[in-house]
């Protein structure tokens, strides 16, 4: 069954294209990714699938429902932890919560008790009655997924959830995710730039642009890069890729002088590839491909040297909205 529906979804903001006719389905029960650099249309898809922004064309339904059409219903099936902090940090964690459950119409004589268990999955019990703004910003991570979870949706959207925080903080933050899943029955939409996160999904759209370039568990995008990574540093790179064209027939890139290429079995590849090469190596380094490897062959860039060109888009964007 899928709990998300996209079909040739669009929008537009002025002139700037934000999300660029894309269409996915996302299963029941899976953790479903967007990975891309910030500007890359992950935010404003959520935003239309959560009914906070409408589409310029296309469709999107939510658990079957419409999200032009049936709004109501698609919010009451959702939970959202947004990019930004939305909590009351002059408010407790329990008061944050209790304020929540009422907007939702939680019937009274649950409340409490889905409040107890939520503070007790993400290990926050002990500080309910602490006002928020005492709060790390994982502990504030932890309760803005209590609260995304307060009216027992049945799909959670993540956007962006551990942005800015430590490594070690995201790394619990994943633990209770999964956990959470597990224990709730939840389907998982989730946004990230980050590509150690990307490898918790089940399957990966990569968007860039606003547009998908590629859509697959996280296995076979990096088995679509055909085999293991070989990077090079030789006197000459321009000599060596070329040496690798001429002679075994094999595509290159260079980067900051290295040479990077793909073959099936690089460890048995490369014994005889380094005695007969002509070109004088200084250094050779192989390794299974990431999702950065394939992030950069699909789209021509690393993510990171996309964000200062997001950053821009970003706010040109806000400026239109103004």
């Amino acid at each position: 069954m899928n709990m998300i529906e996209v079909d040739d979804l669009l929008r537009k903001f002025g002139q700037i294209t934000a999300v660029d006719h894309i269409s996915f389905n996302v299963n029941k029960g899976e953790i479903f990714g967007f990975l891309g650099p910030n500007g890359a249309g992950k935010t404003t898809t959520i935003n239309i699938l959560c009914t906070l922004l409408l589409p310029t064309s296309g469709r999107a339904s939510v658990k079957g429902y419409d999200v032009l059409k049936q709004r109501s219903q698609v919010r009451r099936s959702i939970g959202l932890v947004f990019q930004d902090p939305t909590l009351d940090d002059y408010l407790t964690a329990e008061q944050n919560l209790h304020f929540h459950a009422y907007a939702y119409g939680v019937p009274q004589n649950v409340r409490e008790k889905r409040i107890g268990e939520l503070l007790g999955l993400v290990e926050l019990w002990d500080r309910r009655k602490n006002k928020v703004r005492a709060y790390s910003g994982g502990m504030k991570r932890r309760l803005e997924l209590a609260r995304g979870l307060l009216h027992h949706p049945q799909v959670l959207f993540l956007d962006e959830p551990t942005l800015g925080l430590d490594p070690q903080s995201r790394r619990h933050i994943w633990d209770y995710i999964l956990t959470l899943r597990e224990q709730e029955e939840l389907t998982i939409f989730m946004t990230t730039h980050y590509m150690d996160e990307a490898e918790n999904c089940n399957r990966i759209a990569i968007i860039d642009n606003g547009q998908i370039v590629a859509l697959d568990t996280p296995d076979k995008l990096k088995d679509s890069l055909g085999g293991d990574v070989v990077t090079l540093k030789a006197e000459d790179s321009q000599a060596a890729a070329l040496e690798l064209k001429e002679r075994y027939d094999l595509s290159s890139e260079i980067q900051n002088g290295m040479v990077t290429f793909s073959v099936p079995n690089g460890g048995t590849f490369l014994p005889d590839f380094m005695r007969g090469f002509h070109s004088r190596l200084l250094s050779v380094e192989v390794r299974r491909p990431t999702l950065d490897d394939v992030f950069l062959k699909l789209t021509g860039h690393a993510i990171r040297d996309q964000e200062v060109d997001s950053r821009e888009q970003m706010r040109r964007m806000r400026r239109w909205r103004r």
